[in-house]
């Protein structure tokens, strides 16, 4: 029996003026709609540079991976995730994969239940939670 295997993927954590950029799939993956930029790790690839590639990709940031924050196998759509924070180095976001997103916001703290309503990765939240609300 084969399975087709989805490659690992690793997500963008950017947070700038106090916000943390999330796009719009334009197709859910299962329930998920918003997710934070991101894709698959291409062969040879370290999860930080494929962040950093995948976020210019799609969005058109110029980004510097900051740290692994942790990773995880996503409970809605069983792919191995690595989440990466990143700082923007250039660029304002945009939609630059049209075929995969329909739109890019800066969300503060608090809308971010609105947006994931199931709650984020424990290690995302907590990261969150100290650069978003810290003074």
């Amino acid at each position: 029996m084969t399975e087709s295997v989805q490659p690992p993927v690793s997500t963008a954590i950017i947070v700038k003026d106090r916000k943390v950029l999330m796009a719009r799939r334009r197709q859910p993956e299962g329930k998920l709609l918003w997710a934070f930029p991101g894709g698959g790790i291409e062969a040879g690839e370290s999860p930080e540079e494929a962040a950093v590639r995948e976020v210019a990709e799609e969005v058109g940031l110029e980004v510097a991976a900051v740290q692994v924050l942790g990773d995880r196998v996503h409970p809605q759509s069983g792919v191995h995730m690595t989440y990466v924070a990143c700082q923007v180095i250039a660029g304002e976001a945009s939609v630059v994969d049209e075929e995969e997103l329909a739109e890019v916001v800066w969300l503060e703290h608090s809308e971010i239940p609105e947006y994931v309503p199931w709650g984020l990765f424990d290690k995302v939240q907590a990261y969150l939670d100290e650069v978003l609300v810290a003074a």
